[in-house]
């Protein structure tokens, strides 16, 4: 065997390697790893917290209409408000449909993130949005019920539940609003 064989080998070895590994991690992380297919429940669940105005909300509330559902913290300096700036974006392009869906930020900043200050938060946001906070505890199993990994980082994510609270799929907010609201729509 040649130099060159032995390289072009090694290369595809490599890559084979590679493409197992992440086919692995992306089956375990949908929770389609081990042959099944991904549950209803494979992201969102159960959670109890209070909302901006101190009500309680839990994942019953959310049941009945698509919802967004976006994690973040006040203080997140412009992931987060850009990111409710589109969400609020796609509310107002939903114009009277709006009515029929609904969206929930939850913080992970719950020692911050008082209902005192979620309220003046997204006052600046279409009204739509709801916040949610809670203890520590509270916001750990909503974490853990959306598979959230939180940490301060320039990424995010918005999930799209249907009307029954199951996941649906990552909702893309860069596009734009009449269009994001369209797909919004088709889970009336």
């Amino acid at each position: 065997m040649t130099a060159r064989t032995s390289q072009i080998l090694l290369i595809v070895s490599a890559f084979l390697v590679g493409l197992v590994v992440f086919t692995g991690v992306f089956l375990y992380s949908t929770g389609n790893f081990g042959g099944g297919s991904a549950t209803a429940s494979a992201i969102g669940g159960p959670f109890k917290l209070v909302d901006q105005n101190g009500a309680s909300i839990s994942d019953e509330d959310i049941k009945g209409r698509p919802f967004l559902v976006f994690f973040g913290y006040t203080h997140c300096p412009d992931i987060c408000p850009a990111t409710l700036f589109e969400v609020s974006e796609v509310m107002h392009a939903l114009g009277k449909d709006a009515d029929r869906t609904g969206a929930l930020f939850i913080t992970v900043d719950p020692e911050r993130d008082t209902p005192a200050v979620l309220k003046d938060y997204l006052s600046s946001f279409d009204p739509h949005l709801r916040g949610a906070t809670g203890d520590r505890t509270a916001i750990d199993a909503a974490e853990k019920a959306y598979r959230v990994y939180a940490k301060k980082v320039p990424t995010t994510l918005v999930y799209l539940m249907d009307k029954q609270g199951r996941f649906v799929a990552p909702f893309s907010l860069k596009r734009r609003p009449e269009e994001a609201a369209a797909d919004l729509r088709r889970y009336f």
